[in-house]
């Protein structure tokens, strides 16, 4: 499957839609399946250009690759932001609370990891890596 290279700007989310919605297709996902892991991309994505990239006062891009087999696709985020590993940001709230009494903020790394069947990280030397692997269904 081709890979994907963008610039690190929210400009760039769009395109990194249409990307998983590609794949997913080549994968033979289902719609659900499908809005779940652009749902998991574009948080990830988002927090790498916002948090990796602007607030932190650098530029670079964004790459995604996709891998399909028999039993799942993965896809892969790398960037060269600052690094941030979100498998230790532990979801603080109480999801049985209110709306109106939860603080703003803190679900969408918990939605990207719930999303998919397998979420990892790496820091590889100045490389973050997102990996989000979605099971097939067999057909």
């Amino acid at each position: 499957m081709d890979s994907l290279t963008v610039p690190g700007n929210l400009d760039s989310l769009g395109v990194i839609a249409s990307y998983v919605a590609e794949v997913s297709a080549a994968a033979g996902l289902d719609k659900k399946a499908t809005y779940k892991l652009r749902l998991a991309v574009d948080e990830i994505a988002t927090n790498i250009i916002v948090y990796g990239y602007e607030e932190a006062g650098i530029a670079g891009d964004v790459n995604l690759h996709a891998k399909i087999d028999d039993k799942s696709l993965t896809l892969s985020l790398e960037d060269t932001g600052i690094a941030f590993d979100p498998t230790q940001k532990a979801l603080t709230q109480d999801l049985n609370q209110p709306l109106e009494m939860r603080p703003i903020g803190g679900l969408g790394i918990y939605l990207a990891i719930d999303g998919v069947d397998q979420f990892q990280y790496e820091r590889i030397g100045e490389c973050n890596r997102n990996i989000l692997v979605v099971h097939r269904t067999p057909i």
